[in-house]
């Protein structure tokens, strides 16, 4: 399987949380027009016909042909990239970037809605809150975009202005919010001791992921702790080989995921033994917006009863998806297939249901876990 296979659903607007390239293909018809008999016909009469020849041109008719392919398929996720967008798509994997400084996912009715702006981003500071809901980026309406289109139009270089419609949560009259654009640099993983307990914060699975926990569970008085937290909430997921890494510092051995693409073909990854493994109790925090890879942690450790798995029930993002290079530089980005636990469990739709199902304030789930650690011993 490709190293940049990507479980990941919810998007990190100044990173665009996206796979790279899983497979090419020259998809976009040449210039003498498509090669079925209906799009052959369409493609004449409207080169022959349309009052404005000079825009009935080869590339903007084979943009639209491609667009409309993808949009026909009624998919929140998958999405047409132009060259410049799928360039940009490709710029942020790497934890610094430009943009705002917010985590985006889809509420229940598809809208893209804010999930968590990072602490002191532009986003923030403009008045950005959990829970808003994006109704318009520059004037354009989100309304019928992918969550990918809408995260293109949010992101753009230091300096610039992005204007939001935003529909603050529990308001009814919507605000426009300008937010100056920045160069942002942040870790995907912190943490620190809370008396006999480490905790855990992973925000994302990026490149730099797995070495950062390394890094932590270094750095954290593991041999005098009673337990850890792990923190997935909000999480979006990211590279599968990135979750199967970090997965593998608490799982030893055993399949992670396994893969289920449209044909029904399996491919199962497993555990990777890497950097610092500990067997200590667990408890994993999760809520509604921890999707996709996080997703595919929290399962494991479920499956394997490695963790006390603890909050709300997640997201329910069983897919994963790929980008697909056109043979002009622009892409598609497209759901290829499902994903299942290592117990075989299906999620699309359902989510990861919790141990424990926490009705107290959000704030208040930390101390919790750590009672129930304590309680645990």
């Amino acid at each position: 399987m490709p190293k940049s296979l990507k479980i990941s659903v919810i998007v990190v607007l100044s990173i665009v949380m996206l796979s790279l390239a899983f497979g090419a293909g020259c998809l976009v018809p040449s210039s003498s027009g498509p090669n079925t008999q209906l799009l052959d016909q369409a493609w004449s009469t409207i080169t022959q016909y349309y009052v404005v020849p000079s825009i009935a041109n080869s590339t903007t008719l084979n943009e639209g042909a491609v667009k409309g392919m993808v949009q026909a398929l009624n998919d929140p996720y998958s999405a047409y990239l132009s060259p410049s967008e799928y360039k940009l798509a490709q710029s942020g994997l790497a934890g610094t970037f430009s943009g705002i400084g917010a985590q985006v996912g889809l509420n229940s009715a598809n809208q893209p809605i804010i999930l968590a702006p990072l602490p002191n981003s532009p986003a923030a500071k403009a008045g950005i809150k959990s829970g808003d809901v994006i109704l318009a980026v520059n004037g354009e309406s989100t309304k019928g975009l992918s969550l990918t289109q809408v995260v293109l139009l949010v992101r753009g270089p230091a300096g610039t202005t992005v204007k939001l419609l935003i529909q603050h949560e529990g308001e009814t009259t919507p605000v426009e919010i300008d937010v100056v654009r920045a160069q942002i640099s942040y870790p995907s993983v912190t943490y620190q001791m809370m008396g006999n307990i480490s905790y855990i914060d992973i925000t994302s699975f990026d490149q730099n992921t797995n070495t950062e926990l390394n890094a932590a569970l270094q750095a954290l008085d593991l041999k005098d702790s009673i337990g850890i937290i792990l923190d997935l909430r909000d999480n979006p997921g990211g590279l599968v080989t990135v979750v199967v890494d970090v997965a593998s510092h608490f799982i030893k051995s055993g399949v992670i995921v396994t893969l289920v693409n449209n044909k029904g073909d399996r491919s199962s990854q497993s555990a990777n033994p890497n950097g610092v493994y500990t067997d200590l109790p667990m408890v994993v925090l999760v809520n509604q917006y921890t999707a996709s890879g996080s997703e595919v942690l929290s399962g494991a450790l479920q499956d394997y009863h490695r963790a006390t798995i603890a909050g709300n029930t997640t997201l329910g993002k069983g897919s994963y998806d790929s980008f697909f290079q056109l043979s002009d530089g622009s892409a598609i980005y497209l759901t290829i297939g499902r994903w299942l636990t290592p117990d075989g469990r299906e999620i699309e739709g359902k989510g990861i249901t919790s141990d424990y199902v926490l009705t107290q304030p959000n704030s208040q789930w930390i101390q919790w876990a750590i009672n129930f650690l304590n309680t645990a011993r």
